[in-house]
């Protein structure tokens, strides 16, 4: 078996998550109860109000937490991938995963992108709409020739089938329009409260680079996929350039997924609230086999369906 842990990002996020977590294990207890914030993060993830977590701010650690603890309870049980991947700020816990970063340093950074993306988006009226059943080459006619009213790009290149638009809102909206007329089957509006991977997030981008010259990145003790590559580090990369580069440009999770299984990887495990990414696998490599922990009692399950995949 080569496994790998891939984690969710925003948009998973739920009220009540890793409350069952916290009830069971000591180990989870710890991650919460010393995070180091400025807010309470374990009132906000179990009683919310969901408007409030869901805030980019507040989605973003609260997210790496539920990512952390759990790692750490299948560490604990000799589970370890043989890579790692997370889709947008998922990726900061992959980064946990593979050892570049500690815990505080994961929830203090996610806690500070949140607020830096949060300030890039101010003022402006943006949009995201999901494309259904439209290649790329299509969608990026369609975004070129509304670009005229303003920026908007491809943000996440989910899965075979699913696209996702991002950008100022009567750019984002025409090139919707445009996608019917080429021959996507569906245009949905999503809610969205910036227009993220997108070079609108340039001045995000901007203090992630000057934040990350105040942090430590360890050596890397496993490969992690990134998001604005669909695949793993070459020569010349540098993990905090590749981050600021996340923040700002589309989200290649197909190609990610395309990538693990040409490596190699049967095994994929998703962590986090939902079943996104692990809908996304099976739609792009449906001989790669998922499983996904959202609760504890999944835990429990995949812990022993998994015993003996420690890497």
């Amino acid at each position: 078996m080569k496994l790998a842990f891939v984690y969710a990002g925003q948009g998973s996020q739920k009220v009540g998550m890793g409350r069952d977590f916290y009830d069971r294990y000591p180990e989870y207890r710890a991650v919460l109860d010393n995070a180091g914030l400025d807010f309470d993060l374990k009132a906000l993830s179990f009683e919310g109000p969901i408007e409030e977590l869901s805030q980019t701010r507040y989605t973003q650690p609260c997210m790496a937490a539920f990512a952390v603890g759990v790692t750490d309870l299948l560490y604990a049980r000799g589970i370890r991938p043989c890579a790692a991947a997370g889709l947008s700020l998922g990726e900061y816990s992959a980064l946990y995963a593979a050892g570049v970063l500690d815990r505080k340093t994961v929830l203090k950074t996610l806690a500070f992108r949140g607020r830096a993306m949060e300030q890039a988006a101010q003022g402006l009226e943006c949009g995201m709409t999901a494309v259904l059943s439209l290649d790329r080459d299509k969608l990026q006619m369609a975004c070129d020739q509304a670009s005229e009213l303003g920026v908007v790009q491809i943000c996440n290149y989910n899965c075979p089938g699913q696209l996702v638009i991002s950008g100022e809102k009567a750019a984002v909206d025409r090139a919707g329009e445009l996608a019917k007329e080429l021959g996507a089957k569906r245009c949905m509006p999503l809610r969205v409260s910036g227009p993220f991977h997108t070079r609108l997030m340039k001045p995000a981008g901007d203090a992630l680079a000057d934040y990350f010259k105040t942090i430590l990145f360890h050596p890397m003790a496993l490969p992690v996929y990134f998001n604005c590559k669909g695949g793993p580090m070459e020569a010349g990369d540098a993990i905090p350039a590749l981050l600021e580069k996340q923040v700002q440009s589309s989200v290649y999770w197909e190609d990610t997924v395309r990538r693990m299984e040409a490596d190699g990887i049967d095994t994929i495990l998703e962590i986090g609230p939902g079943k996104t990414l692990t809908s996304f696998v099976k739609k792009t490599a449906p001989g790669i086999q998922t499983y996904h922990i959202d609760t504890a009692d999944d835990f429990e399950a995949v812990a022993e369906q998994l015993k003996g995949a420690a890497q």
